[in-house]
């Protein structure tokens, strides 16, 4: 009998991508997610890819009786995909409480439900942004955490430790999956990135200009110390990252893990500027964009890419997608969700 998942945030963007990844592993995801920035509709996309219909919950998490709920109606639950948060860098810096109270509490509460139910592993959505403005990059999992950047950098630096001093002494054992740029879409091209707020993530603030949704867009600051004077990101494909967390939790559960929490950086290992990004979509399209540059956004660190050599060695994972693959992608999803909106 396939092993059954909570995947929280399933709706959103990296966990949809996740769900399918689980199925195509043999596991039985159930969803929940308050569709707060995603859309429900994505599961129906789901079941036209796998041929599964997935279970799903439109619950607050911030709800401790809601997510007991849940805890109780699916007793067979052995993991835990905790996606489920916030995650605007410049929002974060201009709505602080708001997402203090959404990403701790729901994690407060899904982590406790898990641990009382005697699930097996959770899986935690982490950031690079907890290394804050790291000295050097690339990073690895033992590079010192600098302050946090922004609120919500400081949302994923205390769930990190809220997770490790929780489990200290329970039976739930815990991954962190500290991720660099989520980006591109399924090769299906009917789900991809598709948030209910306003995009504000890289990658799909380029495809809504260039397919007209968007006059231009802004490129924050041009002075950072960088070869171009623009950020330098890691963009990971997010089929490539979805698939971690299959191999996280099969870490987990198959008992090769041994100690509390683990962490694992999951990027490329390259570090790509706003200016090259702009130039990757625009040889891989065809579109030439219409982009201005700004000041610098608050919150922003310069430069930060990943070392991945630990989850390549541990988790056997290996990135197989690069820039050109996650605009390719992310182009067709934008045209398909344009031309079906």
């Amino acid at each position: 009998m396939a092993e059954k998942i909570l995947v929280t945030g399933g709706t959103g963007y990296i966990g949809s991508h996740t769900i399918i990844d689980l199925i195509s592993h043999g596991f039985k995801p159930v969803s929940v997610d308050n569709g707060m920035n995603s859309d429900v509709g994505v599961l129906q996309a789901i079941e036209k890819i796998t041929g599964v219909k997935v279970q799903h919950y439109p619950y607050d998490l911030c709800d401790l009786t809601l997510v007991r709920d849940i805890f109780e109606i699916h007793r067979d639950i052995v993991g835990v995909i905790h996606f489920a948060a916030l995650k605007a860098v410049g929002e974060s810096v201009e709505k602080p409480f708001w997402y203090f109270r959404n990403n701790i509490n729901s994690l407060l509460n899904v982590l406790e439900c898990a641990a009382e139910s005697e699930v097996k592993a959770f899986i935690f959505s982490s950031s690079c942004t907890v290394y804050g403005e790291a000295s050097q990059s690339p990073v690895d999992e033992d590079t010192p955490l600098q302050n946090a950047a922004s609120p919500y950098g400081r949302t994923k630096q205390m769930g990190e430790q809220i997770i490790q001093d929780a489990l200290i002494h329970q039976k739930l054992k815990a991954v962190l999956l500290r991720y660099f740029n989520p980006a591109g879409a399924h090769p299906s091209g009917i789900i991809g990135e598709s948030p209910r707020n306003t995009a504000q993530n890289l990658v799909p603030v380029i495809t809504e200009t260039a397919i007209g949704k968007r006059r231009e867009f802004t490129v924050f600051g041009s002075d950072y110390p960088t070869r171009d004077g623009t950020c330098i990101r890691d963009y990971i494909h997010v089929c490539d990252l979805a698939n971690a967390h299959t191999l996280a939790l099969k870490y987990v559960l198959d008992g090769i893990q041994k100690q509390p929490v683990d962490i694992f950086n999951l990027g490329i290992g390259e570090g790509l500027t706003v200016k090259e990004v702009i130039q990757a979509f625009e040889k891989v399209s065809g579109v030439k964009l219409n982009y201005h540059i700004g000041e610098r956004r608050p919150g922003d660190v310069s430069a930060i890419f990943a070392n991945h050599g630990k989850a390549k060695q541990i988790l056997g994972w290996q990135p197989q997608m690069g820039v050109e693959d996650i605009m390719k992608t992310a182009w067709e999803w934008e045209k398909f969700r344009t031309e079906n909106a």
